[in-house]
């Protein structure tokens, strides 16, 4: 059956127009951090598009398959790494792993391919009807199974001009533009009603321009100085049981070292005795008298075992001052101050099936990866006097969660992670390029701690302000500029993101109706 299946790919790949698929999907990662080629993508989709235009359902399924299983297997092929140094895996079976998550996700730009052959005229794909399937297919792959919306089109777009249109139509938004504008190329050069996709791409291009130069938010004047903590502690020690103080320890003594800050960061789970322990809150009360000594106050990840229900959580807490008139620390086991994770990472955070996957490999049993969800929506956390929206890990890429918490009261938005799991990859650069996308939505700084890498500060324009590089221990000290507004996206989250896809699949349906192809 192996040899069948391995048969069929190999057919499928020696065919012209499906190797070329291949070829152009793998070029795409180019597009994305660390390289940021954002203006390729002009030259990569056309392309694509231009040999997809008039195929029958089945054609396009297989070129839609090829194509977004080379954007993938190039695009994330930092899962690897963990997969490889942290599962315990023969190198084969993490390859295995690999190419099965790459066939999974090719499968939604596979089914999008089909069913817009299917709908069209003649049953051969119309590349308008494309548009907002291909949408709703990324809408569905960003929630099937608690959803992967990594490296859709939108991201490749942080750096060029389309950018602008963030903060009306966000992330979701610019990939209907990126696929919009491919097509009108292609038509253009097969010559189908070629003034109207000319003054269509003419329009977009001098809207562009004008929200280049659109404020949506506006400075307060005010500051807040902030020192982000990169403790670089190796994957391997961090939860060995003797490196338990040493590691706390080092966070505090480069805080100590920063001060005056109104507000530290340290990064994921950086306290790494489990709250409610004795040895968890011997720490915290030394790291609160150290932030109330100093008018500052601290937030860390630690992790949290309820005795009552015996769950796990990743959680935040703030340490020292909550308010700035406060006069004692406001730091308790349990206390409302806290942030819980909410989407959890498969495989990394929990297991699904885990009574059958758990005994197969230690790739199943990484630590600390059985957690319990939080709440979806949660107060904003207080630090200072200042309010901070905050997402932990994965969940910086799923926009609506952060819409979901976010107010005009809120100040800057706050991501923690724990990169080390990816080593040297351009995982932790694409993360960092999400960071900047919600940062540029929702039009507010974003401060991003990280163990190794990469810590940065980002204005609420998606501009990186300060950065330090991959694997080194240091601290990130500046001030950030707060701003007061909210963005037409932050407004309208959910109403945009399902708009855009309903709107353009009436569009494509008027078209079929009224004109031919």
């Amino acid at each position: 059956m192996l040899k069948k299946f391995a048969s069929r790919i190999k057919q499928n790949l020696t065919s012209k127009e499906n190797g070329l698929s291949l070829l152009l999907g793998l070029g795409l990662v180019f597009c994305y951090a660390p390289f940021s080629y954002y203006a390729l993508i002009a030259i990569i989709l056309p392309t694509w598009l231009y040999t997809l235009q008039g195929k029958s359902p089945k054609s396009a399924a297989k070129q839609g398959f090829v194509f977004a299983f080379g954007w993938f297997a190039a695009g994330i092929s930092w899962v690897h790494v963990s997969i490889d140094q942290f599962g315990g895996l023969p190198l084969a079976i993490s390859i295995l792993l690999m190419v099965l998550l790459c066939l999974y996700l090719a499968l939604f730009l596979a089914l999008a391919c089909y069913l817009s052959a299917r709908f069209s005229a003649n049953k051969q794909l119309d590349l308008w009807m494309l548009l907002p399937i291909w949408l709703f297919a990324e809408f569905l792959r960003g929630v099937f199974l608690t959803g992967f919306p990594w490296l859709t089109l939108g991201y490749s777009q942080i750096d060029g001009p389309l950018a602008a249109f963030a903060p009306i139509i966000g992330e979701k938004g610019l990939s209907a533009l990126v696929i919009l504008l491919s097509i009108s190329l292609v038509y253009i050069i097969k010559n189908k009603h070629r003034y109207l996709h000319g003054a269509l791409i003419f329009t977009i291009a001098i809207s562009a321009l004008v929200l280049n130069k659109a404020t949506w938010v506006t400075p307060t004047g005010k500051t807040v100085t902030t020192a982000i903590v990169q403790g670089n502690i190796e994957q391997d020690l961090k939860w060995s049981p003797e490196q338990t103080w040493p590691t706390m320890l080092k966070y505090l003594d480069l805080t100590r070292k920063n001060y005056p800050a109104d507000i530290i960061i340290w990064p994921e789970s950086a306290i790494t005795a489990v709250e409610p322990s004795t040895q968890a809150q011997d720490f915290l009360a030394i790291a609160q008298s150290s932030a109330l000594l100093n008018n500052s106050a601290i937030i860390s990840g630690i992790i949290d075992y309820d005795i009552n229900n015996r769950h796990y959580y990743n959680n935040l807490v703030v340490i020292g001052k909550y308010h700035q008139d406060d006069q004692f620390g406001g730091y308790q086991y349990n206390n409302s101050n806290r942030y819980t994770k909410n989407h959890l990472l498969p495989i990394g955070e929990f297991v699904p099936f885990a009574e059958w996957l758990r005994p197969i490999a230690p790739f199943f049993n990484l630590p600390m990866s059985a957690f319990s969800r939080g709440n979806y929506v949660q107060n904003n956390l207080i630090a200072n006097g200042y309010q901070l929206l905050p997402l932990i890990c994965f969940e910086v890429a799923f926009a609506e969660q952060l819409s979901a918490n976010f107010s005009d009261q809120t100040d800057l938005l706050l991501t923690v992670s724990n990169d080390a799991w990816f080593g040297d990859s351009h995982g932790p650069h694409q993360h960092l390029e999400i960071v900047r996308m919600r940062a540029l939505e929702f039009g507010r700084p974003f401060l991003r701690a990280t163990n190794n890498g990469i810590t940065a500060v980002v204005n609420h324009q998606g501009e990186i302000i300060k950065q330090i590089p991959q694997f080194e221990e240091a601290v990130l000290s500046t001030e950030v500029s707060l701003v007061k507004g909210i963005t037409p996206y932050a407004s309208n989250t959910r109403l945009i993101d399902f708009a855009i896809p309903l709107f353009l699949l009436l569009l494509a349906g008027v078209r079929r109706w009224k004109f031919k192809s």
